[in-house]
């Protein structure tokens, strides 16, 4: 069994310090007065309700507490190979990894962050404000929260991402057996079955490729000392410790560039919600940039007509669109719904010319029906229904771009404060979870090669999910990484936590859909 040295544990145990508390303080402070100033600055010009305004700031906490259990678990992972090969000092590793999960938060893309919301019922996203909206949002971030403080209480490294996951399929089943009558939607199982893969097989990519990396890192580096255990207390060689050093910084910045999406995205649909005139529409965009939209919606409208039938006949656009979208029925009205909805967006930005002159009134519909036609465009091109040439997919895609750009943002306050909330967790719960990465998974310690092997991979992993825009668990693929480098250096495994960590893995699921899913009763009545 791996264990830490009295020396080690005396590190693990040492507090940060009255300069280092400070300096931390003096962060969140700036940090804190920066996200509420452009907040305040926002809210300045939206015409809510004092309600509005006491949910939107109750919600934002919830979201954030989301973000800092977050913090518990996945950013601690990736120090836990530093500290174990005494590469860094325990708190200088925390505050590093912050630096850099801070920065990978910044510069992410919003792909995961919008990817995970199209998994929810697409009548509680439109109708987001609405009772059964915030009944949604509340049941998802308490459902998350108590599920991993639960995990991170036993020292279990579980996934925030599974957790959220199954939180949202809680929400989405839930939504359907309450309203059997109405035809109201449930889960996206398509989109759920591809992230549902993307999670189950990112621990096995983790194992095989930690695993084979070890071996051919043994092939191609000869050098014995990266190959082995750390001697007393003392820093590796300054090659290995620059590399260990590279790969928790990769992990780190991967790490805040995919998992910090998680909670953006549900900011963003409560902001939405509570002050839609704010923040359902990007204000950022310029009037060219309006006049090169109402371009791309006139194009886009007459590659349309090309497809509609001459026998279809709607009454209400919108509503024909949302049942494709909740259905995933293709039927030839729903072209023609799709074409007057494209064109009626177009003729209302002419109307206004930009998107922030839009009347407050109509600010909410506006973006519904700029949602739906995104939505159905993706659906459309997915399923391959109808058959549409590519050259005619160039225009609708640069159409969906267009549209994108104008609902789908996140402003910079939100990534500053979601970043806020992973480091400040990490400060404060990361040494649980770094304690079962290094000394619980191996029955020997950690070599610098194991450490390097499994966060390379893991580094590599979550980018490749952050590009691709699938949510991946930072703490699945490290621990998976860490088993599979000890499997091939044949130091043995501690199956009890081996068998932990699966059970954690399987459990995560199905507990969070129950717990969301009877939350969301429960706050559908309350509310």
């Amino acid at each position: 069994m791996a264990t830490a040295t009295p020396v080690l544990e005396a590190k693990l145990s040492r507090s940060p310090g009255k300069v280092g508390m400070v300096g931390f303080g003096i962060v969140l402070v700036i940090g804190v007065v920066y996200s509420a100033f452009h907040l305040l600055t926002d809210l300045a010009t939206s015409h809510s309700s004092a309600t509005a305004y006491v949910l939107l700031g109750i919600a934002l906490l919830v979201a954030l507490g989301f973000e800092f259990v977050n913090g518990f678990h996945d950013t601690a992972n990736a120090v836990a190979t530093v500290i174990y090969t005494h590469s860094l000092e325990p708190h200088i590793a925390v505050v590093w990894s912050g630096f850099w999960n801070f920065i990978g938060v910044l510069v992410s893309s919003g792909l995961v962050a919008f990817g995970i919301i199209s998994l929810l019922p697409v009548e509680l996203i439109l109708q987001v404000g609405s009772k059964a909206g915030f009944a949604m949002v509340f049941a998802l971030l308490v459902a998350a929260i108590i599920w991993n403080l639960g995990t991170w209480y036993f020292g279990l490294p579980a996934s925030s991402s599974h957790t959220l996951i199954g939180s949202i399929i809680g929400v989405g089943i839930a939504n359907q057996l309450m309203s059997p009558k109405t035809g109201t939607s449930g889960v996206d199982w398509g989109q759920a079955t591809n992230i549902g893969k993307s999670l189950l097989l990112s621990p096995l990519v983790g194992f095989v490729c930690a695993f084979l990396l070890l071996f051919l890192m043994k092939a191609v580096i000869k050098n014995r000392a990266l190959y082995e255990a750390p001697v007393g207390t003392e820093p590796p060689p300054f090659w290995i410790r620059s590399l260990l050093l590279l790969t928790c910084t990769g992990v780190s910045f991967a790490h805040g560039s995919n998992d910090g999406q998680k909670g953006m995205g549900l900011i963003m649909l409560i902001l939405i919600g509570t002050v839609p005139t704010a923040y359902a529409l990007n204000h950022a965009i310029t009037h060219k940039q309006s006049d090169d939209f109402i371009a791309v919606s006139q194009q886009a409208a007459g590659v349309l007509t090309n497809y509609v039938s001459p026998n279809a006949v709607i009454g209400d656009a919108r509503e024909e669109v949302t049942d494709y979208i909740r259905t995933k029925k293709f039927t030839p009205n729903t072209m023609l719904a799709l074409r007057q909805l494209v064109s009626d967006i177009g003729n209302e930005t002419v109307l206004f010319g930009e998107l922030a002159k839009i009347p407050n009134d109509r600010v909410r519909n506006f973006r519904n029906d700029m949602y739906i036609a995104s939505e159905a465009l993706r659906l459309m091109k997915k399923t391959q229904q109808p058959a549409i040439s590519a050259a005619d997919w160039e225009i609708l895609d640069n159409y969906k771009k267009h549209v994108d750009a104008s609902t789908r943002f996140i402003p910079l306050w939100v990534k500053v404060s979601v970043a806020m909330a992973l480091g400040l967790g990490t400060m404060i719960g990361w040494k649980r979870i770094v304690v079962t990465v290094g000394e619980k998974i191996g029955k020997d310690h950690l070599t610098y090669g194991q450490g390097a092997a499994a966060e390379i991979t893991a580094m590599f992993t979550i980018g490749l999910a952050d590009w691709f825009g699938m949510p991946v668990s930072t703490t699945h693929v490290l621990s998976s990484g860490i088993a599979g480098t000890m499997a091939a250096n044949h130091s043995g495994l501690q199956w009890s936590t081996v068998r932990n960590l699966a059970l954690a893995w399987v459990l995560t699921l199905p507990a969070s859909m129950m717990l969301a899913g009877f939350l969301f009763w429960g706050f559908r009545n309350i509310f």
